[in-house]
Parts: structure tokens; C-alpha cells; sequence
């Protein structure tokens, strides 16, 4: 009898241990969790899930949006493209990798994908939204402009489409253009985006006091509006006050820690106060965003120059003044490098070149031959 009793006990271990492996029971508990917000209990699921059925593209996609909800953002990249190599051709998982990339910063990768996105469907207004504000973290004005023009003029009461163009218009200095999407926005009321472009004009015209007031408005109507501290902290620099512009690029980054300008603006600032490390990190979050940016690599070698890292620094600026050769300040301060590694020759030949090229600026801003 008691032989019998430990039988049974086991035939109902096993059972229960079935129940478990079952992969669709495992699926369903994973799909309602995630369903009811639980993506922190969901994901263990769809791993247990994904262990035995590891070709279920359906499944990993849906790991990949668990994890992403919860911040995971390079781990839900990896699921994702698991799943597009499974399915090529499935837009969903694209969207949602490239959305993944666009917040982790990954911006260039990003806009690859919502290139791609466009290509497929070019009426779909998020992707062009999208791949327009990727554009323009990349500074690629241009791009935007050629993309958000012909729908701008097609629904003029798309305000998002108008922000993203004139704040494009305005970096590339086609001021006219960019008041004309300024009205647009100011037609529906005073709001933060026509602030913070209005704010963003003064500043392409260097009227710094007026434009810190606009941008100082605009942080007032919306805190978390994206670009207002960093503009900011850029007008704040016009006026040399140096403390207000590390506390809105610090603010900027609270927000944003991707923004290209801040990062890149705020390492100088911390240059300056001998911050190299710090410094250091911020260049190297501006280059992933931007990857092949002359003014963060030049600060990147200036950063390890003046940390006296003077070979990281020779090869940096020997790389980047090959790309940029008419960067003036980049040809300068490979020539301090040399110097400092004792090669007169290679200093003296840089010097020679930052002279000859500031002389052509100079008889090119006077109007006379060179």
C-alpha cells in the first residue's frame, strides 16, 4: 500500500513537471503578463518558451518589446534581429529594432532602418517623422528638408512635420523658410516648439540675450521639450556665462543623454576644469551618435593631448586632419603634439600649414586674392 501511495505521489511530479514544459501554456502565461504590463515577469516565459521553440518568430519579437519596455534596449536589439533574420521581410520587427536603436542612441542605425521603412511604405507619416528627426541629430539638414518640404506644403496643419523642417531651415541658415514654419506654429497659439525655433533663429543671428529669452520660455511651457536646454546652453556660452550653459547642457542630458550638442559642448566645459575622464565619456557617447564628426574628434585628440596621451592623440589628429585637411585648429594642435613628442620637423611643417590656411580665410573674408 505504501509503495503504491509513493507511485502515485510520483505520476503527479511528473505530470506537473509536463504541465510546465508545456511550450504553449508557457506562451499563454507569457502573452498575458505582458498584456497586463508585466513585461519584468514575461520575459523569463518567453525564454523558457524560446528554449523549446527557438525558430518562433512571433515569440522573440514579443521578447524583444518585453525587454525593450523594460530598458533593455541592446538585449531587446539582439532578439529583434534574431527574429528579422528568421523573417526578413516582416516591417513590424524592423520598426520595432529601430526604434530600440533610436533609443539607445544609435542613431545612425537607426535611420538606416527607417530609410528602409520609408523606402517600403513613403506615405507612412511616424516613419517619415522618425527618420526626419534621426536626420537631424545627424545634422543632415539637408536631408530633412528634402523629405518634410513636400508634405509640409501638402498638410500644412501637420505641426510636428513643421517643427522638424523649420528647426532643419534654421541650422542650415535658410532663415526666411524656417520663420515661414515659425508662423505656422505661432498661428495655433504661442507654444514651446515656435519659442524654442524662434529662440533657435536669434541664435543662428547671434542675438544671444534675446534668444536665452525665447529658449527660457519654451523650457516654461514644456520642461521636456527635446533641444530647448541645449540650444540654451549654446546661447548661454554667446554670452560667456559658462556656469548657466553646463547647468542647461546638464539638464539637456537628463533629458536626452544622446544629444549630440550637449554632449559635445558640455565635455569642453569639463575640459576646461581638467575633467578628462568625464570629458571623455560624453565625447564618446557624441561620436556614437555622430560617428565620424570632426569637432568630436578633434575634441576627443585635444582631450587626450592635453591629458598628455600624446600617441592617442598624434594618431587621432593624423587621422582627422586627413579627413578635414583645411581644419585649421586640428593642423595647430598636431603640431603642439609633435612638438611635445620631440619631432621639430613634423611640428614645424604643421605650423607652417595652419598659417598658410588661416591667411587664405583671412584674404578670403577681406575680399582680397590669396
Amino acid at each position: 500500500m505504501k509503495a503504491l501511495r509513493l507511485h502515485a505521489a510520483m505520476v503527479m511530479v511528473v505530470l506537473a513537471m509536463s504541465a510546465q514544459q508545456d511550450p504553449e501554456r508557457i506562451l499563454q502565461q507569457a502573452i498575458q503578463l505582458h498584456q497586463a504590463g508585466k513585461a519584468e515577469e514575461a520575459i523569463p516565459q518567453y525564454r523558457a518558451y524560446l528554449k523549446l521553440r527557438p525558430d518562433a518568430t512571433d515569440a522573440r519579437s514579443n521578447l524583444g518589446a518585453a525587454l525593450a519596455a523594460t530598458g533593455r534596449y541592446e538585449q531587446a536589439i539582439t532578439e529583434y534581429q534574431t527574429a528579422l533574420k528568421q523573417r526578413p521581410g516582416d516591417a513590424r520587427i524592423r520598426m520595432n529594432l529601430a526604434l530600440a536603436r533610436y533609443k539607445l542612441g544609435m542613431v545612425g542605425e537607426a535611420a538606416a532602418e527607417f530609410e528602409a521603412l520609408h523606402a517600403a511604405a513613403p506615405g507612412d507619416r511616424q516613419i517619415s517623422l522618425l527618420l526626419a528627426d534621426c536626420w537631424l541629430r545627424q545634422g543632415l539638414n539637408g536631408k530633412v528638408i528634402e523629405l518634410l518640404a513636400p508634405a509640409a506644403e501638402q498638410n500644412p496643419a501637420d505641426l510636428a512635420a513643421a517643427y522638424l523642417l523649420g528647426t532643419a531651415l534654421l541650422r542650415d541658415s535658410q532663415i526666411s523658410r524656417g520663420q515661414q514654419m515659425i508662423d505656422r506654429i505661432l498661428r495655433n497659439g504661442d507654444s514651446a516648439e515656435a519659442r524654442l525655433l524662434m529662440g533657435t533663429a536669434k541664435l543662428q543671428a547671434r542675438d544671444f540675450e534675446a534668444a536665452i529669452r525665447d529658449l527660457q520660455k519654451a523650457a516654461e511651457l514644456d520642461p521636456h521639450l527635446p533641444d530647448v536646454y541645449s540650444y540654451l546652453g549654446r546661447a548661454c556660452l554667446g554670452t560667456n556665462d559658462p556656469v548657466a550653459a553646463r547647468a542647461a547642457f546638464e539638464k539637456e542630458l537628463q533629458e536626452n543623454p544622446n544629444d549630440f550638442e550637449s554632449n559635445l559642448n558640455l565635455a569642453a566645459l569639463l575640459r576646461q576644469n581638467e575633467d578628462y575622464a568625464g570629458a571623455r565619456r560624453l565625447l564618446d557617447r557624441a561620436l556614437r551618435v555622430r560617428p565620424g564628426d570632426a569637432r568630436a574628434r578633434f575634441q576627443l585628440a585635444s582631450d587626450n593631448l592635453a591629458a598628455g596621451r600624446l600617441e592617442e592623440a598624434r594618431t587621432g589628429l593624423e587621422a582627422l586632419v586627413r579627413q578635414s585637411p583645411r581644419f585649421v585648429e586640428a593642423h595647430l594642435a598636431l603640431a603642439t603634439t609633435y612638438y611635445r613628442l620631440k619631432r621639430q620637423a613634423d611640428g614645424d611643417r604643421e605650423r607652417a600649414v595652419a598659417q598658410k590656411l588661416t591667411a587664405e580665410q583671412r584674404s578670403k573674408e577681406q575680399g582680397t586674392p590669396e
